[in-house]
């Protein structure tokens, strides 16, 4: 897809005004519920027969479809998922991988509520996972894959490091197993980086952040790149028979997979866990991550600027011990090859000092806001260890070299000039 062809896409797949009385804007449908004419119908809906009609918000909305329909096409996957939050996305996707118990083969520089429901919740539910330091150490990912391994996980741009991962090499060790990899693509967004170009499988996106971009509502969303064989024998609740997609007035049993071939692990997810696990977006909400999404382009594209100045100016600065921004990164060879465009407007930074100077460049600084959020058009700054990442042990902290010292930035649209200035003096005022 050529860059052109997003900028097309992003305002206008999905979307027929004909369809809507012709309206310029997507309508939000704000309606929990939708009429259901006559009886015949009424059933020809319920069993999803008529794919132009709906009948409850939970189970699907003509606003949230356009924003479902609009991230398939900028992806370049066969469906999408909207869900109500970024780690709802996470959790439905590694259900409908690992239902019934399994094992996740996960890296530890994760962001750190998904950390810990890797570590302490999912494995209630027999899923467990398997974790391992360096990111693209794929020697010891093979290693890792035992007979009940269901997939990899991975976040294409680590939060709050900025490592970059090798997601073709990750995807031809999980296909040579016969697994799927699974890959939070959150922080760049589509356009600086499409995984499945690479060989991903499932993409993952906390629509809270870049996606939308002005931090004002979440959301999550859940993309099928459509080419996993689902009945390899890994995965037989995709090939069992599914009582809702036929009932009791039908002789005949199928499953996901006979009845959506290709569309069967994002129709599992819409079905089976949107549906009555109840996370779903709501209308309103769909129609601000559809706002968002018309001006990615240019507020990527300003995010990458500025925090790369940002992060020249930090390294400059003797007060910083280390700037974590692999877009700087000039001779990692994965930059080149899968962020051209950038890896986006999130880096993070060691200061030269201990803790108590640390909290002070929170206090001084005037610009910056000081909350635990990221892709906002305004800049934010956090300390991780005390917040985003607090759900995490010290020793995996240690491991990712994440200390009480270092902070993490977002940087938003705001002149660069005047960020650089901001840091510059809050950072001089906690060393004085």
């Amino acid at each position: 897809m050529s860059e052109q062809d997003y900028d097309t896409l992003r305002i206008h797949a999905g979307y027929r005004p004909k369809e809507h009385l012709y309206a310029s804007s997507v309508p939000i449908y704000e309606t929990a519920a939708f009429g259901l004419g006559d009886a015949q119908t009424a059933e020809e809906i319920a069993a999803g027969v008529k794919k132009d009609r709906y009948s409850y918000s939970r189970v699907g909305n003509p606003t949230v479809k356009v924003l479902e329909d609009r991230i398939a096409a900028l992806e370049g996957g066969i469906g999408a998922v909207a869900v109500s939050s970024g780690m709802a996305a996470i959790s439905y996707a590694i259900l409908n991988v690992a239902e019934g118990g399994g094992r996740i083969i996960a890296p530890i520089n994760i962001y750190g509520a998904s950390l810990d429901e890797f570590r302490t919740l999912l494995p209630k539910f027999n899923i467990n996972f398997d974790f391992y330091d360096e990111v693209n150490d794929l020697k010891r990912v093979k290693q890792l894959i035992r007979p009940n391994t269901k997939a990899i996980y991975v976040e294409s741009i680590a939060n709050p490091s900025t490592e970059i991962a090798d997601i073709e090499g990750l995807a031809k060790i999980a296909h040579a197993a016969g697994i799927p990899l699974i890959v939070d693509n959150t922080l760049p967004t589509s356009y600086l980086f499409r995984p499945f170009t690479f060989g991903a499988d499932v993409v993952v996106y906390s629509s809270t952040k870049g996606i939308n971009g002005h931090g004002n509502a979440i959301s999550g969303l859940i993309v099928d790149h459509g080419q996993f064989d689902w009945t390899n024998g890994h995965f037989p609740q995709f090939t069992e028979d599914e009582f809702i997609l036929t009932g009791e007035s039908q002789d005949t049993s199928t499953s996901f997979s006979t009845k959506f071939g290709a569309n069967a692990f994002i129709a599992r997810i819409k079905m089976k866990y949107a549906r009555l696990f109840g996370g779903t977006l709501g209308p309103f909400d769909a129609y601000l991550a559809l706002l968002g999404l018309e001006t990615i382009s240019e507020r990527l594209t300003k995010e990458v600027h500025n925090a790369t100045a940002i992060a020249q100016y930090l390294q400059t600065n003797s007060h910083i011990e280390q700037v974590y921004y692999s877009g700087i990164d000039k001779a990692d060879p994965l930059l080149a090859k899968y962020f051209p465009k950038g890896i986006g407007g999130i880096l993070s930074f060691k200061v030269a000092g201990n803790e108590e100077q640390t909290k002070k460049i929170l206090d001084q600084v005037k610009i910056f806001n000081y909350l635990p959020n990221i892709g906002d058009v305004r800049s934010l700054i956090v300390n991780p260890t005390r917040v985003t990442h607090r759900e995490i042990p010290k020793n995996m902290l240690l491991r990712q070299h994440l200390t009480n010292e270092v902070l993490r930035l977002s940087i938003g649209l705001e002149n660069v000039e005047n960020l650089i200035s901001d840091l510059d003096q809050a950072i001089t005022k906690a060393f004085q």
